[in-house]
């Protein structure tokens, strides 16, 4: 409330007097001293009262005070740096990769006469299906809770996996290999505790390998196999699957890639297509792959690498605007000239760009994935990503484009998950644009030229999200990006590349805010992974920012010069809305409708996909419009170049929980605005 931005407004100016004294070599008084502690503390997040200093003007005195500033200075620092670190350990301990806390180096070999398990298949997908339920039984001598059942994938799982000088293995048959997913057995029944008997069902998909289940006691911590069941497998291992569109560079041109087992020496890939009803044609499809030594590091390098087949991709160009079409994915076996196909889908081509009709995006990020079969969930990892997946599955038909900002699976190294996660969004990708952006869990690893200095991305650096995923981008180790989707103009940013003023991103960022045609595309929206804008996280709190740090130092400038309507942000776990702001003023009182000139950008955290849930300070900050602390995403609705609807929804019923609406002409897009006026001149 008022309250709030009164001592904000003193914080600011406290602050200023604190960085106008140090550069003044004069004797601090006590006043400015409290000065100085005051905004640093207020800065770090914290509470600290320093005693008082007094200057009664004698020359010791101010001796004394100039030795003790320093020190009073450090402890400060040092304190904001402690408020820092225990916030971003707060930060990621709401959740690790569930397969990281198994211990398969440590797992010993020995199997129990008396233990069994079984699998009720033995081969998948007899009717092209590409997922199927599993039911497994097992017997154990003697029941406890640290029993487990372990999903692995391929099937031989012993030493012949262990790559070339690993020596973290205990026994042999030596496990090198982390399970695709895992069941507690004491899930299975009450009675499974008495008898040592119990069933769990399984949902495996087509991943390419066979699959078999391993019994498992000693926990996750100190694995020991007691059985292994008889391998199982998909009929057709190789088949082309899961479709994921992407708008291509040019507005009527749409990407599709699939993922397959078929290397180019097998099988020649191709995409057939056509409008709906009409002749289809076959156009080619590029290839491409990574393998171990592409990873940075482990987990991806060692117990999660996983073959991860082949990526193909085809351009469908010169696409009529808003139209249907058809399309399945093929492969012409090179041995006998047969043709492999997928099953058949659809989607609609985008509209010209500043075609005035009704237009639909969806925005969300950190979603992750989560199993249906309720595996690897013991420490509540990604619990609402599948509620967002099902709730946009209902409502395929109401939307035309999304996009999801970061931390897309969460993989975290487990190569296997991405294959889960690509399964479980493909009624979405393969009917509509699936526009991705970079998040710290694709990209980051120490020495690989991310701009943070961390493994989030479990030693991927970034190449399987930039292999898996098409983006229009000039070149996809630097995924930022710009597209276009009829009234919208979207600038897609990298956060995890330097994009402070002077960097190369930072170029491309202004140039694509520059060359949208807002009498065309009225809607100019910015997208980014990290908060670049305005975040009461209590991460950021802590650190006296609100704010990825150097956020938005450079950024509002450029959102204000070009007008940028909406800011849109993940990362941060949840949801919030601020007023229009610039320089941490809201320059606009309303908070359901805003109409006239654009003085302002909306900054939107649109980060709780599915990931765990990130806390809210408890200060109230005074730009912040609405709070959620629940999953939910965004949905923007152009009706025309002069009205927009936006809509945030909950993941777990659809219903809308906040919302507002902006009307203008394109002379208010036009109007001169704080740090935001084209030049004039008096010449006549």
């Amino acid at each position: 409330g008022e309250k709030d931005k009164t001592e904000n407004g003193i914080i600011r100016a406290e602050f200023a007097i604190f960085q106008a004294q140090l550069r003044s070599p004069g004797i601090k008084t006590e006043q400015s001293i409290h000065y100085q502690s005051h905004a640093l503390t207020h800065s770090a997040g914290l509470v600290f009262v320093s005693p008082s200093i007094q200057n009664r003007g004698g020359s010791s005195e101010a001796g004394r005070l100039k030795m003790a500033m320093p020190c009073v200075l450090f402890l400060l620092l040092l304190l904001q740096c402690l408020a820092f670190n225990q916030a971003a350990g707060a930060m990621a301990s709401g959740g690790e990769q569930p397969l990281a806390q198994i211990g398969i180096h440590r797992a010993v070999f020995a199997l129990h006469g008396n233990a069994s398990i079984k699998a009720n298949h033995s081969l998948l997908g007899t009717k092209g299906e590409d997922s199927e339920w599993v039911t497994v039984k097992f017997r154990i001598p003697t029941a406890s809770p640290d029993y487990w059942i372990a999903v692995f994938s391929p099937a031989k799982f012993n030493s012949s996996s262990c790559p070339a000088g690993d020596e973290r293995r205990v026994q042999p048959p030596y496990i090198c290999s982390a399970p695709i997913k895992y069941k507690f057995a004491n899930e299975s029944s009450s009675k499974y505790v008495k008898t040592g008997k119990g069933s769990l069902k399984f949902q495996l998909i087509n991943q390419r390998q066979d699959f078999s289940f391993a019994l498992f006691s000693g926990g996750l911590s100190n694995p020991t196999l007691v059985a292994v069941s008889a391998p199982i497998s998909f009929a057709n291992p190789k088949a082309p699957l899961y479709p994921r569109l992407a708008q291509g560079k040019s507005w009527n041109e749409m990407t599709v890639t699939w993922t397959s087992g078929y290397n180019i020496d097998e099988a020649v890939p191709f995409l057939q297509w056509g409008l709906k009803g009409d002749t289809q044609i076959r156009s080619p499809a590029g290839t491409l792959t990574f393998n171990r030594n592409s990873m940075c590091g482990p987990p991806a390098r060692t117990v999660g690498w996983r073959d991860p087949g082949f990526f193909h991709t085809s351009f469908l160009k010169d696409l009529w605007p808003n139209s249907v079409y058809t399309y399945k994915m093929g492969h012409m076996l090179s041995n006998n000239g047969s043709i492999v196909w997928s099953k058949s889908y659809s989607f609609k081509s985008s509209p010209y760009p500043g075609q005035d009709s009704l237009q639909r995006v969806i925005i969300f990020g950190d979603m992750g994935k989560a199993e249906r079969d309720g595996s690897n969930e013991y420490n509540n990892y990604q619990p609402g990503s599948l509620n967002t997946t099902d709730t946009l599955i209902k409502d395929l038909d109401n939307y035309d484009i999304v996009f999801h900002i970061g931390d897309i699976s969460y993989a975290n190294g487990y190569i296997s998950q991405w294959d889960q996660f690509t399964q479980m969004v493909e009624p979405i990708a393969s009917t509509v644009p699936y526009m991705v952006a970079s998040g710290n869990h694709e990209r980051d690893y120490p020495g690989s030229g991310s701009f943070y200095d961390t493994n989030d991305s479990g030693g991927e650096c970034g190449v399987v999200a930039e292999t898996m995923f098409y983006v229009p981008a000039e070149n996809r180790a630097k995924f930022w990006y710009s597209t276009d989707y009829g009234m919208f103009h979207f600038c897609v940013a990298d956060t995890e590349h330097d994009w402070r003023e002077g960097s190369e991103q930072y170029k491309f960022i202004e140039k694509c805010l520059a060359s949208a045609d807002r009498q065309k595309q009225p809607w100019l929206v910015f997208i980014a992974h990290r908060v670049l804008g305005y975040s009461s996280n209590s991460f950021y709190a802590m650190q006296g920012s609100f704010e990825e740090p150097m956020g938005r130092d450079d950024m509002q400038k450029l959102w204000q010069k070009y007008k940028v309507d909406i800011a849109f942000f993940g990362h941060v776990h949840n949801y919030e809305r601020t007023c229009p702001i610039y320089q941490n003023i809201c320059v606009n009182k309303e908070k359901t409708h805003y109409s006239g000139t654009v003085n302002g950008t909306i900054n939107v955290v649109v980060g709780g996909g599915g990931s765990h849930l990130s806390d809210f300070t408890p200060l109230q900050t005074y730009w912040s419009i609405y709070k959620d602390h629940d999953y939910g995403f965004v949905k923007l609705t152009a009706y025309n170049h002069s009205s927009l609807l936006f809509e945030y929804k909950k993941s777990s019923d659809g219903v809308v929980y906040d919302s507002f609406t902006i009307s203008r002409d394109y002379r208010d897009v036009l109007a001169c605005v704080h740090d935001g006026c084209e030049a004039t001149t008096w010449a006549m």
